[in-house]
């Protein structure tokens, strides 16, 4: 198994194929298995790289939540880029990825080709229900464990176009989430997901980012619908794309779709066609 010592902690990671770098970041309920379609669809021309954030097994897991933060996730990316010799790369991340991605690109645009954030923005509207939701989880892991934590979260509004349209794969992602370990999905909702900035607060950062940018969102992911609006106002470099009918999980719900769109945004940035728009301005007249 692959580890790296990134930052005093074990790091596992993969890498497939060969060719220009990739490299994946997953969601909170998630790990390194998670891009299972796209790994297996753009190995075929890229260097595919996925690995499990400091929490989630097989990478080690700090037992305190101070060791538990959206800025030390970042700083565990760079120095993943930094061991395998990546100066730059394609960055896809999902939810809690989404986030990791975008905060990079502010904060180490050489590092960036481009930037795929999928059902980033969880957190930044309705943020009371937002704040009682990482409570919830919070307690539910430590009265029912990870398999009975599993089981709730796995049920989520957003997870059911999932459930609906793929059972098999759906039940799947449940499995996996409940063999992670609850110390570090609990510290990683409180540390990361509610101690990090909202996107909304990020606004001056994001109208500064000229990295290439492609926001995917289900339509059906309501905490991410006016998130994904609000990124493609605020990022000139950006394209914004709905899955119709979709939940959260758009990696996997429509994963023919998210592989083309992703595909053809990498060909064109590759090939300096991906545009970046002058100021916004409701006036009809130039």
């Amino acid at each position: 198994m692959p580890t790296a010592r990134i930052n005093g902690l074990e790091m596992y990671y993969e890498v497939t194929g060969d060719g220009y770098p990739v490299v994946f970041c997953h969601e909170f309920a998630s790990d390194y298995r998670g891009w299972a379609p796209q790994v297996r669809y753009f190995s075929r021309l890229y260097r595919c790289v996925t690995y499990s954030y400091r929490g989630f097994p097989p990478s080690e897991v700090p037992p305190n939540l101070e060791d538990y933060s959206q800025e030390l996730l970042l700083e565990d990316l760079r120095g993943l880029f930094e061991h395998l010799g990546i100066d730059q790369a394609h960055i896809v991340g999902f939810s809690m990825g989404g986030s990791v991605v975008l905060n990079f690109g502010i904060h180490y645009p050489q590092y960036c080709r481009s930037i795929v954030a999928a059902g980033a923005g969880s957190g930044a509207v309705n943020r009371p229900l937002f704040e009682k939701d990482v409570e919830n989880v919070v307690e539910l892991i430590r009265t029912k464990g990870i398999e009975g934590f599993a089981e709730v979260y796995a049920e989520g509004p957003s997870r059911q176009p999932f459930k609906r349209k793929n059972p098999q794969g759906w039940a799947e992602f449940r499995q996996r989430l409940a063999e992670h370990s609850p110390v570090g999905q609990a510290h990683t909702i409180v540390g990361v997901q509610r101690n990090r900035p909202t996107l909304y607060q990020l606004e001056k950062e994001f109208d500064a980012l000229e990295v290439p940018t492609l926001i995917l969102v289900g339509d059906e992911d309501e905490p991410c619908v006016e998130p994904g609006v609000f990124l493609k106002r605020h990022i000139r470099s950006s394209g914004l794309a709905f899955f119709p009918q979709s939940g959260h999980a758009v990696n996997l719900e429509e994963p023919a779709l998210f592989n083309w769109l992703v595909e053809d945004f990498f060909h064109m940035v590759e090939a300096g066609k991906w545009a970046t728009r002058g100021s916004s301005s409701t006036s009809l007249l130039p």
